[in-house]
């Protein structure tokens, strides 16, 4: 009989729960917590500002330990890390310190109390937001370029009449889609062509509805008109 893992499947239950959405922040970072407060019917989102004092460890019930300072007085809070009341987390500055629980600063006032910069680590992040930023533009560029070059796709060679030539001509005008061939009439195909130098094509009457049927994805009537245009040249 084969023995049940109990740890793995609690283990499988948990990830299911655990928030990926929190920035990565530790004891002695000032931080702001924007958490929903529900007020009868209503909920809003209140924010609590104040230093990490505290990170306790332990899966799901992970949690950390917020301290600020109001009215003269010391006030803290535990927010789990994994609720769902939490809207957001945003680090406003990295802290320097030596230890990994900062309960003495409930014994100090004033300037006793102030954390240092941790300038060092604030660089680091500032840099790898950047990249990050970098990397996350050049994603889109290049989503935009597959998107543009989808759009290219549409081979308009497959028009009976047009080859190569013709087709850099009707792309540089603006034309890469079935669709738009299919919208445009005679006189703008001749203005896109003759900015090549070209003459009009004999075909070029066609051009439009063989454009709809492969637009509407119409192979059989295509084939049949192409078809019917060859034959008519053989005569």
């Amino acid at each position: 009989m084969a023995t049940v893992n109990r740890g793995a499947i609690l283990k499988s239950v948990e990830q299911s729960h655990l928030r990926s959405d929190i920035p990565d922040f530790r004891p002695g970072d000032t931080v702001r917590v924007d958490y929903k407060v529900t007020e009868g019917t209503r909920t809003r989102v209140q924010a609590f500002e104040g230093v990490v004092i505290a990170i306790n460890h332990g899966g799901t019930a992970k949690s950390f330990t917020v301290r600020k300072i109001a009215f003269n007085e010391g006030v803290e809070r535990i927010f789990p890390y994994n609720t769902p009341l939490i809207d957001k987390v945003t680090v406003l500055e990295r802290g320097k310190v030596r230890r990994a629980k900062l309960y003495y600063l409930r014994e100090l006032r004033g300037k006793a109390a102030k954390i240092k910069t941790d300038r060092g680590r604030m660089m680091k992040v500032q840099a790898a937001t950047a990249a990050s930023k970098a990397s996350a533009v050049a994603a889109a560029a290049v989503a935009v370029t597959t998107s543009s070059n989808a759009v290219l796709t549409e081979d308009l060679k497959r028009i009976e009449g047009i080859g190569p030539k013709i087709n850099d001509a009707l792309i540089a005008a603006g034309i890469t889609t079935y669709a738009q061939l299919a919208a445009s009439n005679e006189d703008s195909l001749k203005a896109a062509l003759e900015i090549d130098d070209m003459n009009a094509h004999p075909s070029m009457g066609s051009w439009a509805a063989q454009a709809e049927l492969l637009a509407k994805g119409d192979e059989e009537g295509f084939k049949a008109l192409t078809d019917s245009l060859n034959a008519g040249r053989a005569e």
